[in-house]
């Protein structure tokens, strides 16, 4: 599993391992856990770069019906998650 490590401007470095990504109408998700082996938090991510960029931009998806909708490709990609 890939990991990845995010860092805020003034905060400390948070790593993340990617469970899958998928691109839905030209932007790019990943879904990402906390940990690589337990039950662990996830989070669906939004990459809000610009292309070209040299560092990626992203972004907790939070808006009911973006989050829905994400979640229901991921599930249908990864068929042991569940988001409910």
């Amino acid at each position: 599993m890939e990991k990845v490590v995010f860092k805020a401007e003034g905060e400390e470095a948070v790593e993340f391992y990617v469970l899958e990504q998928t691109r839905i109408g030209g932007i790019d998700y990943i879904l990402v856990t906390d940990t690589e082996e337990d039950d662990g938090e996830a989070l669906i991510l939004k990459d809000m770069s610009q292309p070209g960029e040299a560092e990626a931009l992203y972004e907790i998806v939070t808006e009911d019906e973006e989050l829905d909708a994400v979640s229901a490709v991921f599930e249908s990609m990864l068929e042991d998650i569940d988001f409910s």
